[in-house]
């Protein structure tokens, strides 16, 4: 069955904590933003560890039905995006983040709980 996109964005959540991802957020910026509905941010420690986060969240969209998505950018430059169309997930090394500071962009989007499964 297909899942919500709120359910989406908090299962990427879930693979990337289950890879220890720092910081990790979960943004509902249905009407702050025109091209999706979640956004999912999170921090790696190291480009390996990028890598990892990003295989992590790319293994989970591909286990789900119809959820397609497209990649960009590279763990070696410090940010890589998975955009599944209702799902953004933004994947960033600490300086990169807090350069890009993508959370001031989306500042009016609610935040969703996530508590992670152990």
């Amino acid at each position: 069955m297909k899942q919500t996109s709120e359910a989406l964005a908090l299962g990427i959540a879930q693979a990337l904590y289950d890879k220890q991802a720092e910081n990790i957020r979960v943004l509902d910026v249905r009407g702050v933003s025109t091209v999706t509905d979640y956004c999912v941010v999170a921090s790696g420690t190291s480009a390996p560890h990028l890598k990892a986060l990003q295989r992590a969240a790319q293994s989970y969209l591909k286990e789900q039905e119809d959820a397609r998505y497209r990649l960009s950018g590279e763990a070696d430059s410090g940010w890589v995006l998975l955009d599944a169309f209702t799902v953004v997930t933004h994947i960033f090394a600490p300086e990169a983040r807090d350069y890009y500071d993508i959370e001031a962009l989306w500042k009016d989007a609610k935040e969703i709980p996530f508590t992670p499964a152990e």
